[in-house]
């Protein structure tokens, strides 16, 4: 988290650099610029490399190489989601009365506090839904209707994305609206998807898909601790103070093609 306030004559950063067990506070004196600011809060103002999460029990693994049968896919009609090549590959497209949609579901629930990470690359070799954008997830994800059964309206939702909203659960949105804008939600259940209130989205280019090249995505959820790495940087840190502790997790994209490998859940140890 980076807080910035108006100080004379200087004002002060602080920047928090959080892994499992412990926390660090550094505080960086910045000349204040010939403007007036009244008062500013920024969110991870810039990505910060984390230590590594401390993980114990292996709970899931997938190298798909084998077949489907730990996945719900949930996807418009004109989209297809295969194993190709030892990789999940996703190739989805908009039909003509549909604007397409895929959500692949993990089987298993889990309960955290949870370290989840994969492996994505996105696809872009001139095919007809190559639209590197849309590399999305779902977590923790609990359907309010069914609490027990995240799958018991999956052919109702269809893989249409506003189907989803009813559905309580954490969500990024990462190179999205193609590929212009990386947003974290949290759905609480009742229809509506409020955006992260400390960080709004991110329209950086630094934060945005890259093609045909894999990115690690590792997600923590650790109580109230919520966060959102790609490639060891943390890009989102969430603090929820009414956590949600158990669900399901789902790949989700939309109008894309796309692979994934090296799916793993891990519990992550805490601090004695």
């Amino acid at each position: 988290m980076v807080t910035a306030r108006a100080a004379t004559p200087a004002a002060t950063r602080s920047v928090r650099k959080r892994s499992n067990q412990t926390e660090t506070f550094v505080l960086i004196s910045l000349t204040m610029l010939p403007v007036r600011v009244s008062c500013l809060c920024l969110w991870m103002l810039t990505s910060t490399v984390v230590a590594a999460p401390t993980t114990g029990e292996l709970l899931a693994r997938e190298d798909f190489n084998k077949d489907l049968s730990q996945w719900v896919v949930e996807q418009t009609p004109n989209g297809t989601t295969r194993l190709k090549d030892g990789h999940l590959e996703i190739d989805d497209g908009a039909g003509p009365n549909d604007k397409g949609g895929c959500t692949v579901w993990f089987r298993q629930k889990f309960s955290g506090p949870i370290l989840i990470e994969y492996e994505a690359t996105m696809i872009q070799q001139g095919g007809a839904n190559d639209r590197l954008s849309d590399l999305n997830c779902f977590w923790m994800a609990i359907d309010p209707k069914h609490p027990d059964d995240l799958f018991a309206e999956s052919a109702k939702r269809a893989g249409s994305f506003a189907n989803y909203d009813p559905l309580r659960l954490y969500y990024v949105g990462y190179g999205a609206n193609g590929n212009t804008t990386t947003r974290f939600r949290r759905y609480p259940g009742d229809g509506s998807r409020p955006l992260d209130p400390g960080k709004d989205e991110l329209l950086d280019a630094k934060y945005m898909n890259v093609p045909n090249r894999p990115v690690k995505i590792q997600i923590i959820a650790d109580g109230e601790r919520v966060q959102f790495l790609r490639d060891g940087e943390l890009i989102f840190d969430f603090t929820d103070m009414t956590p949600f502790r158990e669900g399901w997790f789902g790949f989700r994209t939309v109008r894309n093609h796309m692979k994934v490998d090296k799916f793993r859940v891990y519990r992550l140890r805490t601090s004695p």
